[in-house]
C-alpha cells in the first residue's frame, strides 16, 4: 500500500497524537476477522470493537458490532458517562429500562437507539431462532459496568433458550 503525497493538502486542527512512527497521520484500517475482543462483556451480550482504543489511535469513541445468540440478553448494565447508539442490523431486539426494567422498545432491522449515560438496561434478543446484530458506538469508549443479575420472569416477553 502506498499514500500519495498530496501537495497543499493541510491537516485541519492539530492531529499529532494520532501519528505513525514515520509521523504521518493516516487512516486506520481494522480488517474483517482483526477485531478486538479485548472489551467488557455483559453476559450473553459479545461486543468485538473495530475501532477503540484497544488497538486503534482512537481516545474518544467505541465502535463495534453487538450480538445477542437467540433467546439470549445481556446482563443489567450501564455505560457509566458514555453515551451509546445502535442500530440494528438484522434481527429482533428489546432494551428494557426503568423501574424493574418494566419498560422497553423493541427494535428491528434498520432501527436505531441512543442510551443515556449512567441509564440501567438489558440489551435482549426477542428470537429463538436468529441472531440479533447491531453496530453500536459510544464516547468516550466502551464502558459497561454490571448490575446485580435479575430473573428472566421480571422481562416482559422474554423467552430464554
Amino acid at each position: 500500500m502506498t499514500t500519495p503525497e498530496l501537495p497543499g493538502l493541510q491537516q485541519a486542527g492539530p492531529n499529532a497524537q494520532y501519528a505513525g512512527p514515520d509521523g504521518r497521520v493516516v487512516p486506520v484500517l481494522t480488517r474483517s476477522g482483526h477485531e478486538s475482543t479485548n472489551t467488557t462483556q455483559s453476559g450473553d451480550c459479545v461486543r468485538v470493537s473495530g475501532v477503540s482504543v484497544a488497538h486503534t489511535p482512537a481516545t474518544r469513541i467505541w465502535f463495534g458490532q453487538v450480538s445477542n445468540k437467540p433467546g439470549y440478553r445481556s446482563l443489567p448494565h450501564h455505560h457509566g458517562e458514555a453515551e451509546t447508539g445502535g442500530y440494528v442490523l438484522s434481527g429482533h431486539g428489546r432494551i428494557y429500562f426503568g423501574a424493574n426494567y418494566a419498560q422497553w422498545f423493541d427494535m428491528t432491522n434498520g432501527d436505531w437507539v441512543f442510551v443515556p449515560p449512567y441509564m440501567p438496561h438489558v440489551e435482549a434478543n426477542m428470537s429463538i431462532t436468529d441472531d440479533l446484530i447491531w453496530l453500536t458506538t459510544r464516547t468516550p469508549e466502551n464502558i459497561v459496568i454490571n448490575l446485580d443479575e435479575i430473573d428472566d420472569h421480571l422481562l416482559e416477553g422474554f423467552r430464554r433458550v
